[in-house]
């Protein structure tokens, strides 16, 4: 397609499967907003948002509905994105934020805020961003060796995840009973109780960190043909898998910050987006919307499954990631055995 100088070369499958994931998020969406101990038709969602709803209905949709599923939209999206970042800058399927330990590293550093300020939501935002970031910092320095391979990448990730992880199993047992349980709660990662608070700086990242992300991705399929390849095309491959790695890691702080530490969304999202779309990388676009999709359909499970009870979607997603962990394994192992 080109539109004056610009041209942008537009491919019909994956145009098609980003329409049909779309409409995935819509229906789930609308799902989410007209179910529950509430339930209303889509015309009394769409009447409520132009201010004509009935009065209750207002006060459950502005207060409780919307802004929970704002912060799934989001947070899933930025999930996907980040782990078809990292798993194209690794080439490996398992370098997902979560696996290769930019997630716990941000638990860390909202854990150690928790326990220090307790209730303070924005510090324990900034300490998520801080300590993803303090955590991407190291594993990039231990991995890099005449640049970053992907292999190592993962590896030394892999070990930084173990250590930050026992750090944060000390934190714990240091603290009282009442700040044990508040970090334990969200370290599960959450959406319960989710509101505008939260809606607001993770959209506003959002909207910065997508199209940046976007943009780089355009020299993702340069950097998976190889560094001296790169190089001869003039894509500059040590600066380049820089620049994706710390928005990646970006994405991911930013969605801790919102949600805590919630798992597999980032792992499944690009490989599910990758096949869906027959495509040998996974595109950010399609993983963006998987991650939205997959969120909000986990949260949907996580309200709905227990009537009386609402689960932290960090076990949905974590109960059904696991098999998908296996599976992904066991196909990993025959592809190396043939």
């Amino acid at each position: 397609m080109r539109v004056g100088p610009l041209s942008v070369r537009l491919h019909r499958r994956p145009l098609l499967v980003g329409a049909v994931l779309f409409v995935a998020l819509v229906v789930a969406a609308a799902l989410s907003l007209t179910t529950g101990d509430y339930p209303a038709t889509v015309s009394d969602i769409l009447r409520t948002l132009f201010g004509q709803g009935p009065p209750g209905l207002e006060l459950v949709l502005n207060r409780f509905r919307l802004p929970r599923l704002l912060v799934a939209i989001g947070v899933g999206a930025a999930l996907g994105a980040a782990g078809a970042i990292f798993q194209s800058v690794s080439r490996n399927p398992l370098g997902s934020p979560d696996v290769i330990g930019f997630t716990t590293g941000s638990a860390t550093g909202a854990i150690l805020v928790l326990l220090i300020y307790r209730d303070a939501q924005i510090s324990v935002a900034a300490g998520a961003v801080v300590g993803g970031l303090v955590s991407a910092v190291a594993v990039y320095l231990l991995a890099y060796r005449r640049g970053v391979q992907g292999f190592r990448l993962v590896l030394v990730g892999i070990g930084i995840s173990s250590i930050l992880a026992a750090v944060n199993s000390y934190m714990l047992s240091r603290a009282s009973i009442q700040e044990a349980r508040l970090a334990q709660l969200w370290q599960l990662g959450s959406l319960n109780g989710r509101t505008w608070q939260q809606v607001t700086p993770l959209w506003t990242s959002l909207a910065v960190l997508l199209p940046l992300t976007l943009l780089l991705s355009r020299r993702m399929p340069i950097l998976a043909m190889g560094d001296p390849t790169a190089a001869a095309l003039g894509i500059p491959p040590e600066r380049t898998r820089l620049s994706l790695i710390l928005t990646g890691v970006a994405l991911t702080a930013v969605a801790t910050a919102a949600a805590g530490p919630i798992s597999f969304i980032a792992l499944a999202a690009p490989q599910i987006a990758a096949r869906l779309t027959r495509s040998p990388t996974p595109g950010i676009l399609p993983a963006t919307l998987t991650g939205a999709v997959l969120l909000v359909t986990a949260d949907l499970a996580a309200q709905r499954l227990i009537p009386s009870l609402q689960l932290p979607v960090g076990l949905t997603t974590g109960a059904t990631g696991g098999a998908y962990l296996i599976w992904l394994l066991a196909t990993q192992l025959r592809k190396s055995s043939t």
